[in-house]
């Protein structure tokens, strides 16, 4: 569940970027594809690590 939040704000935060940085649909996408991905494997080790010390 965390992976999946995690990958949205991901996605979110990295199309915003590439728009503020006036960038193109397929920069946009990829910023925000980019972000998804690193946003969503930290928010599941995160739950990995929350999951082990409980």
């Amino acid at each position: 569940m965390m992976a999946i939040a995690g990958a949205l704000v991901g996605a979110v935060w990295g199309g915003v970027l590439a728009r503020c940085r006036n960038g193109n649909s397929l920069d946009i996408l990829q910023y925000a594809a980019g972000y998804a991905i690193a946003f969503g494997l930290m928010a599941f080790f995160l739950s990995i690590a929350v999951v082990r010390l409980m």
